[in-house]
């Protein structure tokens, strides 16, 4: 079976198509700074790269300025007789779709119909700044294939498994009863993957494991999983809470929202728009929600780029101590994402600050950019791990299970 999985971040699109009878990957890509200038999509046909950084070339005159213009790059691409590797887009069996939040309905991955896409779209307004990505995906797709069978993979789901001690907010019992407004956590089909995969690594069972999973990108979370089960998270309700990332702010006093709104005299949307969208790394640095342009411009002395990374790993590790105490123990860290698998220097800094836990770096072995491998030293009683996700494999799985 031929399943092509999308998956749509705030500013990216990942797709691979994988024939699941062999678990291969036919061709793969990710179209980058969608909305930024200087878009790229970087596509693979088996050993073969293809790097196309030319807003002209990737839609034919028309810049990537959405998700839908970029679907419509990546269904031309897999099609075209250089790159592509299938004939036509009916070639492909279904199409297996990341999407952010499920709420509370939707706790395991489900076919889209129309009664998911309404569902769907009311879920947008806890998760802003992805399910209408996710939507515009699903809705491209669906014009291009109207006879594909679609299936919806929710972040949300491998979190369910929370306490109530650790989803609920110490806000009146009814908001929760009437409105759901609880903690969801997100990242969690990456949370999952890289959890079963640490396993296999460490050569133990995963009901064996208490495992901190750091999913570090544009998007940044932190998980604490117990015996293979999510037991708390970073995000929240949305996924504007938790770590400071590229453009949301993370935690803050709630307060501060109230403040702004008065000396600012910006009202409920624009503050909104504030925390997702100008806060982050991007707001305290000035210069970039893209990590690499901010280490760069630290490199060269910006000393509000040095503080966003600063802020960045305190963050982790602050979440990092609080998820040990919180499984009463810890048996490996991992590292994941883009900033995850590919920043060493970021993997090196947060591993030394928390030694205390019985952990240190070995330079040699953390000298590598996405490659599964333990980068912790050979005395480390809790061992930290570099896996790089496959979002895709485990959505490809779900698709293919469900149908």
């Amino acid at each position: 079976m031929k399943i092509l999985v999308l998956n749509c971040g705030s500013s990216s699109l990942k797709y691979q198509l994988i024939e699941t009878t062999t678990e291969s990957v036919l061709s793969s890509g990710l179209v980058e700074r969608i909305g930024l200038s200087g878009a790229v999509l970087t596509h693979r046909k088996g050993e073969d790269k293809f790097v196309i950084d030319s807003e002209k070339q990737l839609a034919n005159g028309t810049p990537i300025t959405d998700h839908k213009s970029a679907v419509a790059c990546v269904t031309k691409v897999l099609c075209c007789e250089i790159m592509g590797v299938i004939d036509s887009m009916t070639e492909i069996n279904a199409v297996g779709h990341r999407v952010v939040h499920g709420g509370e309905k939707y706790a395991a991955s489900v076919i889209i119909d129309a009664t998911v896409m309404e569902a769907l779209e009311e879920c947008a307004k806890l998760a802003p700044l992805h399910n209408p990505a996710n939507i515009t995906g699903i809705k491209a797709c669906q014009e291009l294939m109207p006879n594909t069978p679609m299936v919806a993979v929710f972040d949300t789901a491998f979190h369910q498994t929370m306490p109530a001690e650790a989803f609920m907010y110490s806000l009146p019992y009814e908001i929760y009863q009437e409105h759901k407004v609880r903690r969801y956590g997100f990242h969690g089909t990456s949370h999952k993957y890289v959890a079963g995969r640490a396993a296999k690594l460490l050569g133990k069972e995963l009901s064996q494991l208490k495992l901190i999973s750091c999913h570090l990108g544009n998007g940044a979370s932190v998980a604490a999983i117990k015996y293979g089960q999510s037991v708390d998270t970073s995000m929240g309700f949305t996924p504007l809470a938790g770590l400071t990332m590229g453009t949301r702010c993370g935690d803050l006093d709630p307060s501060i929202i109230a403040f702004i709104s008065h000396e600012m005299k910006l009202n409920v949307d624009e503050i909104d728009n504030l925390m997702n969208k100008k806060s982050g790394v991007l707001g305290l640095s000035g210069v970039s929600s893209d990590f690499r342009d901010i280490e760069s411009a630290a490199e060269q002395g910006n000393q509000r780029a040095q503080l966003a990374l600063d802020v960045f790993t305190y963050n982790v590790k602050k979440y990092i101590g609080a998820y040990a105490a919180a499984m009463n123990g810890v048996d490996a860290i991992i590292f994941t994402a883009g900033l995850g698998e590919n920043d060493k220097v970021t993997r090196a800094k947060i591993i030394d600050g928390i030694s205390f836990l019985g952990i240190s770096i070995d330079s040699e072995k953390n000298d590598v950019r996405g490659q599964e491998r333990i980068i912790s030293s050979e005395a480390s009683t809790v061992k930290a791990l570099l896996i790089p996700t496959n979002e895709e494999l485990m959505i490809a799985k779900e698709t293919q299970e469900l149908l």
